[in-house]
């Protein structure tokens, strides 16, 4: 079954070559196209895509409030991949806050953003740990502490361990290598953090491990280019 994906982006050559990336794959479907947040809603609730690649920057309303409203909103939720033209973006990091499920650099490389669909359809992210991680740390120490969800004290002591890592931006093999587990453990320990603190994802709870101060910003960092989560 083909991955159905929702173009939104208020410049009209950016989608196009977007969805001349795509055509070539054969399990993904361009169905719709949107040029402002208010349109990406309507679409939605119309086409029902299964990713939204979603600019942050757009007229009416913008993507940021946009991902907002769609992921409050009735379920099935899309996945939202965010899309932007700066790597430090402060509406980037509220929109990862809102529930996106990761974000892309508008020139980044084509097969990033086959992928990025792909994964973010698949129930992952992709993202570069560094650039995310150095996004997160930018906003968040802007904030004072939040003060951690009650849900926080259920984790066990290996599974704070396991968010502590996940929010380093290690991957699941790597914390199975750290920890000394199998990578289905590592797994398992990831679901069990995601439930109990009721998160989307493990974006979600990467910028949570930052904001409540459970990780400090310019703590060692893994220094592999990509992931997928």
């Amino acid at each position: 079954m083909s991955v159905r994906v929702l173009l939104a982006d208020d410049e009209r050559l950016v989608r196009t070559g977007f969805r001349m990336i795509l055509k070539g794959e054969a399990d993904l479907d361009v169905i719709g196209e949107a040029g402002d947040g208010l349109e990406v809603i309507r679409v939605i609730e119309e086409l029902r895509p299964d990713v939204v690649l979603m600019d942050i920057r757009m007229p009416n309303l913008d993507g940021l409030e946009a991902t907002r409203r769609i992921l409050a909103g009735p379920e099935p939720h899309p996945r939202i991949v965010v899309l932007t033209t700066f790597d430090l973006d402060e509406y980037v990091y509220e929109a990862l806050r809102a529930g996106a499920s990761g974000f892309l650099l508008k020139d980044a490389p084509e097969h990033q953003l086959v992928a990025a669909i792909r994964i973010a359809a698949d129930g992952g992210a992709m993202f570069s740990p560094a650039v995310t991680r150095r996004l997160i740390e930018e906003f968040s120490s802007r904030v004072s502490a939040l003060e951690p969800p009650q849900a926080l004290a259920e984790l066990t002591p290996r599974e704070r361990e396991v968010l502590q890592l996940l929010a380093r931006g290690r991957s699941n093999q790597e914390i199975a290598a750290e920890l000394v587990v199998s990578e289905h453990t590592a797994k398992t320990h990831v679901a069990h953090i995601l439930s109990k603190l009721g998160l989307r994802d493990r974006i979600q709870a990467v910028v949570l491990a930052y904001e409540t101060g459970l990780v400090q910003p310019g703590e060692t960092e893994n220094p592999g280019t990509s992931a997928s989560l």
